[in-house]
């Protein structure tokens, strides 16, 4: 893809337009999808699309100049011009919006706007109620303020920052309410943000399908206790050693076994593998506490496991 236009949404906020040099097509995605980046620093990062599919021939995406990172976004935002080329994999979605909804509540803090405004711009289009809440830290480092105030849903949005004591501050259990079974939640931004808010859902009385997320960043630390413990794929009788300080993925590759990875944190779930014994030690921040009960897969690139051995599936 070459990088058709560069341009700051925020201070720290850059908006890229990405084109195919061919001229073909570019497959079609839904509201909440992502695309894998290869950033210029060799770092592959996932970047979520803020714009309607449409038959315009560009991805859109908004990279937050993050500072305190591994420097995949960092990368993006200093050093990707206009005209370079990147690579990219295809629009995944492990973020969609449920057509069995009367009601859509969309949360997003900071960045985690992006896949929000085209969920919103979807949810106008289609004529579905909803209602979204965007809160930042700074007015002026927040991307799409002013286009979101502007939209035919402008009476359906409400910004809260930190530093404008004008604006209204957000009251969480009001702004959630009741959980029905019409109703869904979405939320994404900084993992605190999101926390709080799904954890307010919760003491409401939500239950878990009711709601969505999308973690940018790890919901917790990754670090931990690591013991050592063994692998052995199916249909292969080797026993593979995972000892302290390798994960899942790198005994596996060593021993013959590559999985794709990308984020390798947990947060992208481009790792997911199958489980079929054994107990998972789940430190992604991709499943939900349920899928996470039932112990039939995990991410190889950051979680381990409970049990002497896990059975795998490749």
């Amino acid at each position: 893809m070459r990088v058709a236009a560069r341009e700051l949404l925020a201070p720290d906020i850059a908006s890229f337009t990405l084109v195919r040099e061919d001229g073909v097509a570019l497959p079609a995605y839904a509201p909440g999808a992502h695309i894998d980046l290869q950033t210029p620093s060799g770092l592959v990062r996932q970047y979520s699309l803020y714009e309607l599919d449409s038959a315009s021939g560009a991805y859109c995406i908004g990279v937050l100049r993050e500072v305190q990172s591994r420097g995949g976004s960092l990368s993006l935002f200093n050093d990707a011009q206009v005209g370079q080329t990147l690579l990219i994999g295809e629009p995944r979605n492990h973020f969609p919006l449920h057509a069995d909804a009367a009601h859509s509540l969309l949360f997003a803090g900071g960045i985690g706007i992006t896949p929000i405004v085209c969920m919103v711009r979807q949810l106008s289009a289609e004529g579905r109620a909803f209602a979204l809440h965007y809160s930042g830290r700074s007015l002026q480092q927040m991307a799409f303020v002013e286009p979101l105030r502007h939209a035919v849903f402008a009476d359906k949005v409400r910004v809260y920052a930190d530093d404008e004591g004008g604006l209204e501050q957000l009251d969480l259990p009001a702004a959630i309410g009741a959980p029905s079974p019409d109703r869904r939640l979405y939320v994404c931004g900084p993992s605190g943000y999101m926390n709080h808010v799904l954890e307010a859902a919760r003491r409401l009385g939500w239950l878990e399908s009711r709601l969505h997320r999308e973690y940018f960043s790890p919901a917790h630390d990754l670090e931990g206790e690591e013991l050592p413990f063994e692998l052995q794929v199916k249909g292969d009788p080797r026993i593979i050693q995972v000892l302290r300080g390798v994960t899942a993925v790198e005994a596996l590759s060593e021993a013959g076994f590559e999985i794709p990875t990308s984020c390798a944190q947990g947060v992208c779930g481009t790792c997911i593998t199958t489980v079929l014994e054994g107990v998972p030690d789940h430190r992604d921040s991709y499943f939900t506490d349920e899928e996470r009960a039932k112990n039939d897969c995990f991410t190889p690139c950051c979680s381990r496991a409970k049990s002497r051995r896990l059975v795998i599936e490749l």
